[in-house]
């Protein structure tokens, strides 16, 4: 009993810093013009070895290193799968009825997969006999391709949120693409994984895919006419969500997230599909940001970014020519992604301001990021030089988001009037 107690001491003592530090962290990003997402991104890390532990290191260690880290990992990834119901539920995927629309999101995805993966792949293959010396190249250059690919499903949702982009055209587009980016994504990660661990067996990867595709059959045609009958006998309003059916939202989640995890694809994406099929019902919708929204973004999600932050170290780069690299991992995954967004929404017939929202969307990785190198790193097809850099490289192309969004909206916006 003893030892329950002390460990609830350290998880509750972790906690308690995690979440006000996010929220100061999120204000002050939203002084700068930035969205919350990027300082609790920026505050995990300062909260790491890179700032805090370099400080006050014996302080660092008893607040951190006093407790064995699963109980706020397993935190961080429930907040992870809530939040991704969360934005399934907020786009309006009407938009995806219309053939134009549906062309331009498979245009979007190819072209941010494709450019990227090879930017990825070549500079991942060139570097890693310097900055990942320990891992077969083969496997850094592929790791390095998929990471430079996947888009931050999450944390685009947010700052779509934010920008009151949900229910547009643009904003369907880009978000279904992500989704696109970021199934492909979890497959080549997956991919990956088996060749690193066992070797690759196209049997059971052409079976995943399978799988993939008949959890997304059996979630349109089934689960969702069950759970709409559900919702309309409990009847949601406006800032009102029942104990009975707010209890069987969160199991149909975790057993979607069950399910795709099984697949081999994250929990996330069960979450994500289970928000997708709902988004509909407008009710719903509004009672769930009301009664569970708020929480899942104060408490669950800053606990994931200083997760990561524990385990970056800036100071890991010591050397002019560890700097040099990181700056190219930046721009290259940044060209890959802002390149291929435009030239996809061009080609689907959108204006030169929307093609570059497009672009700077999909450039977001953040929190998806960071899931993939964290996976990476305990895999070690990289080296924690290149996970720094990764890390680096999520955080910059995040940050210009906001920004970017900004400008080129107000361009949109008088393009319009």
């Amino acid at each position: 009993m003893r030892g329950q107690e002390t460990l609830l001491f350290f998880v509750l003592l972790e906690l308690a810093i995690i979440v006000l530090a996010g929220r100061v962290g999120g204000a002050l990003a939203r002084l700068c013009g930035q969205t919350a997402a990027v300082g609790e991104i920026v505050v995990g890390i300062l909260l790491g070895p890179s700032l805090f532990g370099a400080l006050a290191p014996t302080a660092f260690n008893f607040v951190f290193h006093s407790a064995p880290p699963e109980p706020v990992l397993v935190l961080s990834s429930l907040g992870l799968v809530l939040l991704m119901f969360q934005i399934g539920l907020e786009f309006d995927f009407e938009h995806l009825t219309e053939r134009v629309n549906r062309a331009a999101v498979v245009r979007v995805a190819v072209a941010t997969l494709l450019l990227p993966f090879t930017l990825g792949f070549g500079f991942g293959y060139v570097s890693a006999p310097l900055l990942s010396p320990n891992a077969n190249p083969v496997h850094s250059a592929l790791f390095v391709a998929t990471a430079f690919s996947i888009t931050a499903l999450p944390i685009l949702g947010r700052i779509m949120i934010d920008f009151d982009l949900t229910r547009t055209r643009l904003g369907v587009i880009a978000i279904s693409a992500a989704a696109i980016n970021d199934v492909v994504g979890w497959l080549l990660l997956a991919l990956i994984t088996t060749m690193v661990v066992s070797g690759f067996d196209a049997a059971g990867f052409t079976l995943r895919i399978v799988a993939v595709a008949a959890f997304a059959l059996i979630s349109v045609k089934l689960v969702r006419p069950l759970l709409k009958r559900v919702i309309a006998i409990s009847k949601p309003r406006a800032g009102s969500l029942s104990a009975n059916l707010l209890g069987v939202l969160l199991a149909a989640i975790f057993l979607a997230g069950i399910t795709t995890y099984k697949i081999g694809i994250f929990a996330i994406f069960g979450a994500f599909t289970l928000g997708v099929i709902l988004y509909d019902e407008k009710e719903l919708v509004i009672a769930w940001r009301q009664r569970v929204g708020s929480f899942v973004m104060v408490f669950f999600l800053p606990i994931f970014f200083t997760y990561t932050g524990l385990r970056t170290s800036i100071g890991g780069l010591d050397r002019a020519s560890d700097w040099g690299w990181c700056a190219a991992v930046v721009l290259l995954a940044s060209l890959g992604k802002l390149v291929g967004g435009y030239y996809g929404a061009r080609r689907s017939g959108l204006t030169h301001a929307e093609s570059a929202v497009m672009g700077f969307m999909m450039n977001t990785r953040a929190l998806m990021e960071l899931i993939v190198i964290n996976v990476g790193l305990d895999l070690g097809v990289i080296s924690p030089k290149m996970f720094t850099m990764l890390v680096i490289m999520a955080i910059c192309s995040t940050v210009i988001t906001t920004p970017a969004l900004r400008f080129f909206l107000k361009r949109r916006e008088l393009a319009y009037a």
